[in-house]
Order: structure tokens, then C-alpha cells, then sequence
């Protein structure tokens, strides 16, 4: 039984004259992908493995592949906690998934998706077989980026790189960015590593580290996404912004309270079964972790943008990376926080 995630090929893009910008496709936005098993993993396998690769990746969902690496289906996380140890994934594994195809165009990518609404999507080759991941928030918060570049004036974006910028430029905008991305990454980092006590005495918190830092980043990313389009569009004044923070807050208040109560009920079932002392203790850290994960994660994704065009910085390009950031703290730094003060 192994966990090793697929390899990714390079991304072909589609070709375009030189007076015409580049398309961009869902290998644009694909990550490795990780959670890979076999149809015979058990349960029990399953679980262990994810305990070591969840201390460096969040994995929303399973995904089952035969030994070609096609994919054969996905396993919900809730499924897994309600099956018996002993129990093979390819029994409760959901087939015929929804897929993405590598080569995709974005835009095509989007439509197929608008009504799907899952955090996680997988990607596949030609073969089926499976290459990459792509996040839901990355995918929709990347549509708002494209819309509000392409009026870079409105938020304040005096640069916009084309196909004809020289490398050295090109390198110059992007190269920043990359380096703060790799920055706040360690700090994501940190905040798993402060509290490797506590994962390392309740393992049965790794497996819900994924589903908080899915729910967290989707909450992020839809007010990120509104908060550009208005942007873009000129909606957003001075004198309403505080009400659109406020707004967002109160969304994912109450998206975080619905959403945990569901949640939390999965944790205090999961946590009866492996034998935890006071069960209803975990349920409880999962609802209050994710209502105040996901209320700082709405108004994060309120602020960012707003924060950045008044520092004369690209909302578009760099609100997503400071949002992941904020998304990944607040869902792992409260999760584990309290359950290091309750449990």
C-alpha cells in the first residue's frame, strides 16, 4: 500500500499568434496529486498513511487508481470515517467521478464545473489517467483574476504583462510573488509543527485537518471572488466597504455554523467508534473551529484585495496568495489550538 502522488507531465497550451495573450488551461492551476491508493487498501491502511501525509498536504478526498494510474473513483472522507477498519476503499469509493481535463481550456473548465460546487477537482490526461488536482476556490478565484486584470486600471494595475514582455521583465513581476508565496508557506508550515504534540497524541485529528482547510479556503475564495468582480466593475466604494466586510463576515459565520454542525456530528460519531474519551468534546472543537475559521476566512478574503490596491500592489495577482496563507493559519491554528485546550 502506497501513497504516492501522480506524476505531472508538462502542461501543453494551446498556441496563439504573438498579438494574441496565451490561453490558460487546467494544468495552469494543477497540483500534484496526493491521496493516491489502490482499490485493496483497507480502512485501517488508509488511515495510517494519512496520519505522516496530511503533516504536509491537505487531502480533501481519496482517489483510487489501478496500477496504470487511471482513475477508478474517489472516497468522501465521511464515507472512510463510517466504514470498518478492514474494509477495502474500492467498496465505498464513489466511481465515475467528475473529472477535468488537463489541457482544458479555463473557461470551458468553468462551465463544466458551475454547478458541481466541490473543493477539490481531479485531473486527468487523455488516458484517463490521473495527473494533477485542482482546487474549486483556485479555479473560480482565477476566473475574478482574469476578469480584473483584464481592467487592471480599475484596481489600481499599471503593468500587465503580455506575450511580448522580455523574460527579464516578466521575471521581475512574477519572481516577488514567488518568493512571498514560498515565505508564507512556511508559516503554514509552523503553525502544523507547533502542534505536532498534539497530532501525534490524537491522530484522529489529521484526518479532519483537510476537510477544515477545504471548507476554510472555499469560504476565502467566494468573498475573494465577489470582492474583485466589484472591484473590476467599480462597485466597491469607500463608503461601502465596511458593509461588504461585514457582509462576508456574517456569511461565513453562518456557512461555518451549518457546515460545522455537519462536520462536528462526523468528528463525535468518528471519535465513539475509535473509543476517544468524551467524544462530544471533539465534535464541539471541529463546530467552533470551523464557524471562527470560516468567519476570519470570509472577511480575510474581503480585506486582502482592498488592502493591497491601497499599497499600490496587484490585488489580482497577489490577494490569492495571501489568502491561502490566512486560510491555512486560521483553520489549522484554531483546529488544533483548541483541541490542544479541550481534548
Amino acid at each position: 500500500m502506497a501513497t504516492a502522488a501522480a506524476r505531472v507531465e508538462p502542461v501543453n497550451f494551446l498556441e496563439k499568434t504573438e498579438n494574441e495573450k496565451r490561453a490558460e488551461t487546467v494544468g495552469d492551476l494543477m497540483t500534484p496529486a496526493v491521496g493516491v491508493f489502490s482499490p485493496t487498501t483497507t480502512v485501517a491502511e488508509a488511515i495510517e498513511a494519512l496520519r505522516e501525509a496530511t503533516r504536509t498536504a491537505f487531502i480533501t478526498y481519496l482517489y483510487i487508481v489501478d496500477p496504470n494510474q487511471k482513475l477508478q473513483g474517489l472516497v468522501v472522507m465521511r464515507e472512510m470515517l463510517l466504514a470498518k477498519p478492514e474494509t477495502k476503499l474500492s467498496e465505498i469509493m464513489l466511481t465515475n467521478p467528475f473529472t477535468l481535463q488537463r489541457d482544458m481550456p479555463l473557461r470551458d473548465a468553468l462551465k463544466a464545473a458551475l454547478h458541481m460546487h466541490f473543493p477539490v477537482y481531479p485531473v486527468v490526461d487523455s488516458e484517463k489517467r490521473l495527473v494533477g488536482l485542482v482546487r474549486g476556490g483556485e479555479l473560480f478565484a482565477n476566473r475574478a483574476i482574469e476578469i480584473s486584470g483584464q481592467s487592471g486600471t480599475m484596481v489600481g494595475v499599471n503593468n500587465e504583462e503580455r506575450l511580448g514582455t522580455s523574460v527579464l521583465m516578466s521575471l521581475k513581476l512574477r519572481h516577488p510573488w514567488l518568493q512571498v508565496n514560498l515565505l508564507t508557506a512556511f508559516i503554514a508550515a509552523a503553525v502544523v509543527g507547533f502542534f505536532e504534540d498534539t497530532l501525534s497524541r490524537l491522530v484522529i485529528l489529521a484526518v479532519f485537518l483537510p476537510v477544515m482547510a477545504g471548507q476554510t479556503g472555499n469560504t476565502g475564495c467566494q468573498a475573494l471572488a465577489v470582492t474583485l468582480r466589484g472591484m473590476t466593475l467599480g462597485e466597491v466604494k469607500a463608503s461601502n466597504q465596511g458593509a461588504m466586510i461585514r457582509k462576508e463576515a456574517m456569511l461565513g459565520f453562518f456557512n461555518g455554523l451549518f457546515v460545522g454542525v455537519t462536520a462536528g456530528a462526523g468528528m463525535w460519531f468518528y471519535a465513539q467508534m475509535q473509543g476517544q474519551d468524551d467524544p462530544l468534546k471533539f465534535g464541539l472543537v471541529v463546530l467552533v473551529a470551523m464557524v471562527g475559521a470560516c468567519t476570519s476566512s470570509g472577511i480575510a478574503g474581503a480585506i486582502i484585495p482592498l488592502t493591497l490596491k491601497r499599497l499600490g500592489a496587484d490585488p489580482a495577482t497577489a490577494s490569492s496568495i495571501f489568502l491561502t496563507t490566512a486560510s491555512d493559519i486560521t483553520s489549522m491554528g484554531i483546529f488544533l489550538g483548541l483541541a490542544t485546550l479541550m481534548l
